[in-house]
């Protein structure tokens, strides 16, 4: 394939996944997308997506936040500036760090899931079948999902953040509790109420995303067979540009 035609093709992929996003949406204000049938999908995926994952994870971000804060902390001190350290632990590992790695972490579980799972529904007419009978797809498979995904992300991340900043304070005080009154100091001067809507804003659209570009991705699946890995690698691929480019924006946001 031709770059340009390749180029074409990629926008149009963004284009469809930008669609679809639209029609979601649409139809997550539905009340008749509300039904018992839709709640059992979203605790299965909430389940498979979260609860199951839980202890893996929380030690996983306890593991690579220790590391990362006591590195932060000793080059601080290292360069005189140890009164910033905890504020740019805060800023650093648990407002940006945490909430990108925990997007991550379930669009390698989750994402890819979702994916193979709506491009095999793709290839295989069950889609179509729920269409001839009425019954909307959107209403019926993918609104729970996106929902799912969502309440996964936001959860996850409050719990690996609860864990960093009681390593932070561990680190940075140990055992000691003289050190709670400017540990809480730090907490409040940081922790500001746009620092926090944003915070949480930031999670839940992480967790939006990682539902949305792959089930757009399995729709572009065929009734061919080999349809199905490309869908998703490209959605996959257009998953991790994503959650990048929030972040990037983020990031400028806040500070340029």
């Amino acid at each position: 394939m031709s770059t340009p035609r390749a180029t074409l093709a990629w926008f149009r992929a963004w284009g469809r996944a930008g669609r679809f996003a639209f029609a979601a949406a649409a139809a997550a204000l539905s009340f008749s997308a509300y039904t018992a049938r839709t709640r059992a999908v979203a605790m299965k995926q909430v389940y498979f997506g979260a609860w199951q994952i839980l202890p893996g994870f929380t030690l996983f971000a306890a593991l690579l936040s220790l590391v990362v804060i006591q590195i932060t902390i000793t080059l601080a001190r290292g360069y005189g500036l140890a009164q910033f350290a905890l504020e740019l632990v805060f800023r650093a590992v648990v407002m940006e760090l945490v909430p990108f790695l925990t997007a991550l972490y379930v669009a390698l579980r989750s994402g890819a899931a979702i994916v193979t799972e709506v491009a095999l529904m793709q290839m295989s007419g069950e889609l179509d079948e729920l269409r001839a009978s009425h019954i909307d797809p959107y209403e019926r498979e993918f609104v729970p999902r996106i929902a799912a995904s969502a309440i996964s992300v936001f959860a996850l991340t409050i719990v690996s953040s609860s864990v960093v900043m009681v390593i932070a304070y561990l680190v940075t005080y140990g055992a000691s509790p003289w050190g709670f009154a400017e540990y809480t100091r730090t907490v409040a001067r940081v922790f500001g109420p746009g620092a926090l809507a944003g915070f949480m804003f930031k999670g839940f659209v992480f967790g939006v995303i990682v539902a949305v570009i792959p089930i757009a991705a399995g729709l572009d699946a065929t009734r061919n067979e080999k349809s199905v890995p490309v869908a998703v690698m490209g959605g996959m691929v257009r998953l991790f540009v994503a959650l990048a480019l929030i972040e990037l924006i983020a990031l400028a946001v806040k500070y340029v």
